[in-house]
């Protein structure tokens, strides 16, 4: 039995399928065919996970993707519509650069990488692809570049520091 609490909270939570893929198996008798599903969930406020499901049929593996991704939520710092500083995020072969955008440049990205940042609640910002274009990496390399984002305000503090010498280049209110 379900609480109406974790009915609401599901449902402010937005998946985007990233990939499915056919993968197969080699055992004696030949080869067996399953399928792994990639998949991105998050609340549009600065929350974003990554799951990957494999089952026998594509429903089943969607259903455990979605699962993981729930489970694994990370926090990004988000400052205003845009990130507050460059970063690298590497996984496997795939690294993903993201560059902070001005107001109204919007999502500019492909695959994988768009489907993580607007999930994540980001809506401005440049994205760049080096190496591997290996869907599942890639959608990992900006997760990984997405938990390497410090708040400036928060950094400001650490440091001891005014909030304008750790942004020069943003207007802080």
């Amino acid at each position: 039995m379900t609480n109406g609490y974790r009915d609401n909270k599901e449902k402010e939570i937005d998946e985007r399928i990233v990939d499915i893929k056919r993968v197969a198996t080699v055992v004696k008798g030949g080869r067996r065919f399953s399928f792994r599903v990639t998949m991105v969930a998050g609340d549009h406020k600065g929350k974003v996970g990554m799951g990957v499901g494999k089952a026998n049929s594509v429903p089943d593996a969607i259903r455990k993707a979605a699962s993981k991704a729930h489970t694994d939520l990370h926090h990004v710092s988000v400052y205003e519509t845009t990130i507050p500083h460059e970063v690298i995020g590497k996984q496997g072969g795939a690294k993903v650069l993201l560059k902070p955008a001005s107001e109204g440049t919007g999502v500019i990205a492909a695959g994988s990488v768009r489907a993580v940042v607007e999930v994540a609640g980001i809506s401005n910002v440049l994205t760049k692809s080096l190496g591997s274009n290996n869907a599942l990496n890639i959608a990992a390399a900006a997760i990984d570049a997405l938990d390497q984002l410090k708040d400036p305000r928060e950094e400001a503090a650490k440091r001891g520091v005014d909030i304008k010498k750790v942004t020069p280049f943003w207007s802080v209110k």
